[in-house]
């Protein structure tokens, strides 16, 4: 039979199926093989009719010889595959979506029932793996039926479930080998495993002034870096009585610590800005001490300027007593350079008040200090009713050494004799 005489049986038979005349269909389409030889699209409907009258075998056998006829049909392995599952033949049912996802590793429906397939006989592990391949695919489709809904709810179940399994294996078993070591030496092995397991992101330094590149990304430094730490915080109880008189004198010198200038688009720290929800007064700022404010702290003065402090000409350091109102929020953002190493040191510290840098959250407590990178990500609550108050000042980052402070001093002394000091591609101030 010529190419057109078999299209349009071919169409008369679809015809006929579509309007409902099943039995006139299936006379058409076995004349379509009687005549053609194996047509997919005949031995497929053909296929489809015994499968809905019970007939599996003869179903199979009818699917077998479409996808021979045509290989590279996936919904010809799809039927296949619906066949082997109502034979109850898993092996059968695998070796058919496989086929199917061979042609289209992006088909929709397979994937459901490779889910589906997997889960049924047991293979949580792998069906969570196929399910977050479905909720991702999910994402693109934009029509969203009730019955669609049921099915992704039930994929985000069963992902969530395996992901807690999982973790919780991981869990129990590092147990002991974690209870052997310090906090210290399993920071960075327990942070690359938070991440593999979706607890925590890992976030990269982000620098608008002066970069120095190969720098461990440490979001908070380890003490043994700063072996003064102790020195200061044994001293917090007469740093606090200066703030203490500083903040009965009416906050006298007390600034708004975002003070933007007019014109400036609306941005994060648009509901900051002039007010003193976060306030600041400086003793140095910039690199330039202020003679006045340290002479109303003459102790916090002279025991941070007895440390050794980042000191950049025109740059560093920068000192001041910073507060945080009750119930406000600092936005996540990032400094300007890490060459610098920030030193929080708490003096007045209600319940309910904690800063995030990067993946890790801490809770300050009054006379301990801490370092950290403030080129990572963070941000900082007070949820609590009371004034929050800290002392905060910049030391050199721990991993740049001596030989490279001395050029980058040099640097900034350069810099600032050649009118490049407000440069903001070599700025360190925010």
């Amino acid at each position: 039979m010529k190419t057109n005489d078999t299209g349009h049986l071919v169409g008369q038979a679809t015809q006929a199926q579509r309007a409902g005349r099943v039995d006139e269909a299936a006379r058409l389409f076995h004349r379509v093989i009687a005549e053609c030889g194996e047509h997919p699209v005949a031995l497929n409907a053909l296929g489809m009719r015994a499968l809905v009258r019970g007939r599996r075998e003869e179903a199979v056998n009818l699917f077998h010889r479409a996808i021979a006829a045509d290989p590279r049909a996936p919904d010809l392995w799809m039927n296949l595959a619906k066949a082997k599952r109502e034979q109850g033949d898993a092996a059968g049912e695998r070796a058919a979506l496989e086929g199917a996802l061979a042609i289209d590793r992006r088909h929709f429906m397979a994937l459901v029932r490779m889910a589906e397939l997997l889960e049924r006989i047991g293979d949580e592990a792998e069906a969570a793996g196929h399910w977050s391949g479905v909720l991702a695919m999910a994402e693109g489709v934009e029509e969203r039926t009730p019955a669609l809904e049921s099915m992704l709810a039930h994929a985000r179940d069963r992902v969530t479930a395996s992901q807690r399994d999982f973790a919780a294996a991981i869990d129990g078993g590092l147990s002991e080998a974690l209870g052997r070591l310090a906090p210290s030496e399993t920071r960075r092995v327990t942070a690359a495993i938070d991440h593999a397991l979706g607890r925590r992101q890992i976030y990269a330094n982000e620098c608008a002034g002066l970069h120095v590149p190969f720098l461990p990304a440490d979001e908070f430094f380890d003490r043994a870096h700063f072996p003064w730490l102790a020195g200061i915080e044994a001293q917090t109880g007469a740093i606090r009585a200066e703030l203490e008189a500083l903040l009965a004198d009416d906050k006298a010198g007390f600034l708004p610590y975002i003070a933007m200038e007019p014109g400036t688009p609306a941005n994060k720290w648009t509901p900051l800005d002039h007010k003193m929800d976060w306030g600041a007064l400086h003793l140095w700022k910039d690199g330039r001490r202020n003679d006045a404010v340290c002479a109303r702290a003459p102790k916090t003065a002279a025991a941070i300027e007895a440390l050794p402090l980042s000191d950049l000409p025109g740059r560093t350091p920068t000192i001041f007593f910073s507060l945080l109102e009750p119930g406000a929020h600092l936005p996540a953002h990032t400094g300007v350079s890490n060459v610098r190493t920030i030193i929080h040191l708490p003096l007045i510290v209600p319940p309910g008040c904690s800063f995030r840098v990067g993946g890790e959250t801490r809770d300050w407590v009054e006379g301990e200090a801490w370092a950290f990178d403030d080129t990572i990500e963070h941000e900082a609550w007070n949820r609590s009713d009371r004034l929050r108050a800290i002392l905060i000042f910049d030391v050199w980052n721990p991993h740049i050494r001596e030989e490279e402070r001395a050029l980058l001093r040099r640097f900034y002394e350069i810099a600032g004799g050649a009118g490049q000091g407000g440069n903001a591609a070599i700025g360190l101030s925010e």
